[in-house]
């Protein structure tokens, strides 16, 4: 862990699904350069091992995502992209952890409303979720694959330059398979089913949600309902997509840098 004792605090960063830390590289290193403390936090069995009797469900990763913060020096302002979004902002709604703020994107897939998209409901089904994942397994090791749609990363990527990119669509293996797989079945019929309590009252730690113009993943309507909910302020990262930390680093340092400094 890196802890900035200047800035006084520390800058904690959560991936998404099929990721690992890797995605938050280049923001790290923007951050660091001006001073701010990062550390990037990887779920168990995406690039890591899967603990043994780990479940991979979003309540599993949520109460291991609040153990770890609290093995960190603070105080934190904790980030989370994709799914890391949806964990960070269960930690930050329904566990006691030492947060100074948070911040999300993709906000909208928090919304009670939220219908998975095609490719998750082939992974939330029996069978079907288990064909596609070995494909896509196989297209991440350099194989094709039977199917098309493993290509997804790799589209997704190519608004991305750089080495970041190659490791991060490398670093998928079975092990990562299966966790998407459990932790795709666990959010039924989506994410806000079970946290909805928590989801739909302002949250204890000043928080932001952000939303990349490009990101055709998130809805901007439903992304700020669920800001209104949180308590949270809003902000916009212009011209880029999915992927915004790696594609625009600079300007996402600079978009959390101004949240940060207005904070007490």
């Amino acid at each position: 862990m890196i802890f900035n004792e200047g800035w006084g605090m520390t800058a904690v960063f959560v991936h998404g699904v099929p990721e690992t830390g890797v995605v938050w590289r280049a923001l790290r290193e923007e951050l660091e350069a001006t001073g701010v403390g990062t550390v990037a936090l990887g779920l168990p069995g995406f690039g890591s091992e899967r603990p043994a009797g780990f479940g991979a469900t979003k309540d599993d990763y949520a109460a291991w995502l609040a153990g770890a913060l609290r093995d960190l020096v603070g105080p934190i302002d904790l980030v989370g992209h994709d799914w890391g979004a949806g964990l960070v902002a269960r930690v930050a709604t329904a566990f006691d952890v030492p947060l100074r703020s948070w911040a999300i994107d993709c906000a909208s897939v928090l919304h009670e409303d939220y219908v998975w998209h095609p490719m998750a409901q082939v992974w939330r089904t029996p069978g079907q979720g288990e064909e596609w994942m070995a494909a896509f397994v196989a297209a991440g090791r350099g194989g094709t694959g039977e199917r098309g749609e493993p290509a997804w990363l790799k589209n997704a990527l190519l608004e991305v330059a750089g080495p970041d990119a190659g490791e991060l669509e490398a670093r998928i293996d079975d092990t990562m398979g299966g966790c998407i797989l459990d932790l795709y079945r666990s959010a039924t019929p989506n994410i806000h089913a079970g946290w909805a309590a928590e989801l739909s009252r302002p949250a204890p730690a000043p928080g932001l949600v952000l939303r990349a113009t490009g990101d055709t993943l998130d809805d901007p309507a439903r992304s700020a309902e669920v800001a209104a909910r949180l308590g949270a302020r809003t902000a916009l990262v212009e011209g880029v997509s999915h992927f915004w930390m790696m594609e625009d680093p600079a300007a996402a340092a600079k978009t959390l840098r101004a949240f940060w400094s207005s904070l007490p």
